[in-house]
């Protein structure tokens, strides 16, 4: 039986129409193909236009920290040491602990003289009184020497009365000669009382004058003043104060919360005031410095929010952040050894510039980060 399927005719019409079904499904695919790449172009270009161009990211980032150097105030042998590195302590967390021999001996010296000058203060308010008192004293003094110069005077007077009036009458023999002797005599007698009382006078203003000025002198040290507003005592209490000061800085306490590094002091090393012995860390203080190409800042504002995420736990943690500052300088120019651009083999290379980016508390609790850190840091400009 003839079977028309098997004619060439036949199998050349099959052929054609196979090849017809197969470019139609090429094309149909093309078409697919064409329109997916026209989504994708037109969904990155509505993302972009939405969101991709009110965003720009940076992976040059790193953790930052304002890390505070334990120093000791006054030198001395270290007696105790109290925290290891990678330790978490507290602000006011004992952490060194030096010999305090030589300060306590400096604050017990320094009492003693604040009390040796209370003391001599004592005694100048004393001598004060003393020498009030001796004032009065020649006061009486002057006023006896001048009453008994007075009493002098008038027995000079009333005995050169007398004896001018012997004189008289001695010439017409009314008197005799032994009674003229003793109106002489008297009279003699009075000008020598006369004149010593006169320099008693003097010497007893003298007197006068010089506890005065005694007084004066002492009332100098203590003119305004009391014991405890005295400026040698204040000034003894000074030293006290200071030797108390040096006491308590034996002991060297946390300045803040944080975790200590970079511990570089032993039990029985001498230090000296001013010499690093440890760093303390400030892990919930940290920042976030984001260096961003120049290119990438001129919508970047102080107060945007800033979506952070650290290598140390993978994008599956987001932080929170702020954009709080840009640095004065991009890191180039602060270099110890800054580009010189000014040259004849010049090539332009992008410059970034720091930005800073403070952390939600929040997010650093519930994650930690360590100083030095990387992040990635993305800055929604749109806000």
């Amino acid at each position: 039986m003839f079977d028309s399927q098997d004619t060439p005719e036949t199998q050349t019409t099959a052929a054609l129409s196979s090849d017809a079904n197969a470019h139609g499904k090429r094309k149909v695919l093309f078409a697919g193909l064409a329109a997916a790449v026209l989504l994708g172009a037109a969904g990155y270009g509505a993302y972009y236009a939405l969101v991709g161009s009110h965003h720009v990211e940076t992976d040059n980032a790193y953790v930052g920290a304002y890390v505070a150097q334990v120093t000791p105030l006054v030198g001395g042998p270290v007696r105790e040491v109290t925290v290891n590195d990678t330790q978490a302590v507290k602000r006011g967390q004992v952490l060194v602990v030096l010999d305090d021999t030589d300060a306590r001996i400096a604050l017990a010296s320094a009492q003693a003289d604040l009390a040796r000058a209370q003391r001599k203060v004592r005694g100048y308010l004393a001598t004060d009184r003393s020498l009030s008192a001796q004032i009065a004293a020649r006061d009486a003094d002057e006023n006896r020497a001048a009453a008994t110069l007075t009493g002098a005077q008038a027995d000079l007077d009333r005995t050169r009365v007398d004896l001018d009036r012997r004189k008289a009458l001695a010439v017409t023999g009314a008197v005799s000669g032994d009674e003229l002797t003793r109106a002489q005599n008297a009279f003699a007698n009075a000008q020598a009382a006369f004149a010593s009382a006169k320099a008693a006078q003097v010497q007893a203003v003298a007197n006068r004058a010089a506890a005065a000025g005694s007084l004066a002198a002492n009332t100098v040290l203590t003119d305004g003043t009391n014991i405890d507003t005295n400026p040698e005592v204040a000034a003894a209490r000074a030293r006290v104060d200071q030797a108390s000061v040096d006491l308590a800085r034996t002991v060297i306490r946390a300045p803040i919360d944080g975790v200590v590094t970079r511990r570089n002091v032993q039990v029985g090393q001498r230090v000296a005031a001013g010499a690093v012995l440890m760093q303390v860390v400030p892990v919930q203080q940290a920042y976030v410095d984001a260096n961003f190409k120049e290119g990438q800042l001129r919508k970047v504002r102080i107060g945007q929010p800033v979506e952070l995420e650290a290598d140390l736990y993978g994008g599956s943690v987001k932080y929170r952040g702020t954009v709080v500052g840009l640095s004065g300088g991009t890191g180039s120019a602060f270099a110890l050894i800054p580009a010189q651009n000014a040259t004849g083999n010049w090539i332009k290379v992008v410059q970034r510039l720091p930005v800073r980016v403070a952390i939600d508390p929040a997010d650093l609790e519930a994650h930690p980060l360590r100083v030095g850190l990387s992040m990635k840091a993305t800055i929604n400009t749109a806000r």
